[in-house]
């Protein structure tokens, strides 16, 4: 395994961990995959992922609380979708409480 798909594997796993209801950040997943400093480099796990597993993806967002833009806009309401379906609840301005919905 070369060390990129060792990173990721770290990240999948942090990210398998998250429970339904509850998001993680970016950063957050980062550090707890052992690489603070680096959450894009979680993002980009995020898009690479080709696994066969069912990967929770959805429950990362971003620092700010928000669905991260993506090139395909359709995306950010499937991940909307998918976080209100496990009972995660958006402001008026597609931000979610962090202190509330954060997981760790």
């Amino acid at each position: 395994m070369d060390q990129r798909s060792s990173r990721y594997a770290r990240i999948f796993s942090v990210v398998r961990a998250i429970p339904p209801g509850r998001v993680a950040t970016y950063g957050q997943v980062a550090e707890m995959a052992g690489y603070p400093g680096h959450a894009r480099q979680v993002g980009y796990a995020l898009a690479a992922y080709d696994g066969d597993e069912a990967l929770p993806w959805q429950r990362v967002v971003n620092a700010q609380g928000r669905v991260s833009p993506r090139a395909e806009p359709e995306s950010e309401e499937i991940q909307r979708n998918l976080l209100r379906a496990e009972g995660i609840v958006f402001d008026s301005t597609g931000r979610l409480d962090l202190e509330r919905f954060r997981w760790a």
